[in-house]
């Protein structure tokens, strides 16, 4: 599988290590910046660039997610989400990442470096990354759902 990452200078520390954590497990990592460290970083693109990718990839039929880090992961989180197509969801523990994967589809994950342990964070990403979409039909409708109004406006 492939992985995409974008983060922001808070995030950076974290995502260097997550890189090398998610290659020793076999992953295929893209690294979409920052790609160095700088406090005054602008990481709406390097979210959108992940998020991008992550997208265009399931459109062909890739097996690819996503992980975009920040500090407390929300700012990450919304300009993922700004991407079409894209379903981003801001995971603080375990369970609310599974269930992302499980009952939303949700294709990338957003993680705050500076809420938890490398540890616990590595944790989120790995259960994200593991979980499956269950394939429910009330889940799949209402994904559906939001898809039909980003596309034209209607619910």
């Amino acid at each position: 599988m492939k992985v995409h990452l974008g983060t922001d200078h808070a995030g950076f520390e974290f995502k260097e290590a997550l890189k090398a954590h998610l290659t020793e497990a076999g992953f295929e990592v893209v690294d979409h910046g920052a790609h160095e460290y700088d406090a005054l970083d602008d990481y709406p693109a390097f979210c959108i660039a992940a998020a991008q990718a992550t997208v265009d990839d399931r459109e062909a039929g890739l097996d690819s997610l996503g992980v975009v880090v920040g500090g407390s992961g929300n700012g990450e989180q919304m300009a993922a989400n700004k991407v079409k197509g894209a379903r981003a969801a801001l995971a603080w523990n375990t369970e609310i990442a599974k269930l992302a994967r499980e009952h939303n589809d949700a294709q990338i994950v957003s993680v705050g470096a500076r809420q938890h342990s490398q540890e616990e964070a590595f944790a989120i990403v790995d259960a994200f990354l593991a979980e499956p979409f269950s394939g429910d039909e009330r889940h799949s409708r209402r994904i559906g759902i939001m898809r039909a109004y980003e596309d034209n406006g209607t619910v």
